[in-house]
């Protein structure tokens, strides 16, 4: 496991590491490795201290007796902050802190497993700030972003992908899947592409007008 970062350019994806459940030591260490800047949230921050990971930032409300300056003598220099607004979750508030600092995007991890609305809340958080910066969310058996208007990418055939609206998207158009749509309508909860793939090795087009859709590269 990489105790530090090589990388210090704010260009680069900073990464979150949130308090779902946990990630491959492999994964984890590829993100470490190249991430300028490290944000734990409290509730993780036990957990992420047994790994002996390297911590930038420590974010949250501090609720339930959390003693930020304990981890601070554990992990000098260490920025403590705290963020007490019970309107958004310590996610958001991560969130925040990073469009604040000007960094253009980030990698999340552990914000998936564990408690299924928490699992949603931080997927379709994607969504939210998706004007401000982008996200990545990862465990170790899929890949979440958002979907450009018009997404090209190379993949291997086979390769599971599904893709997700969030609300209604209108005009969804695909080429080399095995399940194309034709100016089609997706809407959560009636109608989405889950477990499709591309035909095969190649480029793989989505197009859509409206609306905002959720890629999952997913790994079985």
């Amino acid at each position: 496991m990489s105790s530090h970062h090589i990388v210090r350019d704010d260009q680069e994806p900073a990464l979150i590491i949130a308090n779902g459940a946990e990630c491959s030591t492999e994964l984890m260490g590829q993100l470490l490795e190249w991430s300028p800047l490290v944000i734990v949230l409290d509730s993780a921050m036990p957990r992420v201290m047994e790994l002996g990971i390297k911590v930038d930032v420590l974010l949250g409300d501090f609720d339930r007796g959390f003693d930020p300056e304990y981890y601070r003598q554990k992990q000098f220099p260490l920025e403590i902050v705290h963020t007490p607004d019970q309107d958004k979750t310590d996610l958001e508030k991560a969130f925040d802190y990073l469009i604040g600092r000007g960094f253009p995007a980030v990698n999340v991890i552990w914000a998936t497993g564990r408690r299924a609305d928490h699992t949603i809340s931080n997927i379709t958080n994607i969504v939210r700030f998706r004007d401000k910066l982008k996200i990545v969310i990862l465990d170790d058996h899929s890949k979440v972003f958002l979907l450009p208007q018009k997404f090209e990418k190379w993949y291997p055939a086979g390769t599971p992908l599904s893709i997700i609206p969030v609300g209604k998207v209108s005009g969804v158009t695909t080429n080399n899947l095995k399940y194309e749509m034709t100016d089609y309508e997706l809407n959560i909860g009636y109608r989405t592409s889950s477990s499709n793939e591309p035909l095969k090795d190649g480029i793989v087009t989505i197009e859509h007008k409206e609306g905002d859709l959720l890629m999952m590269e997913c790994f079985d």
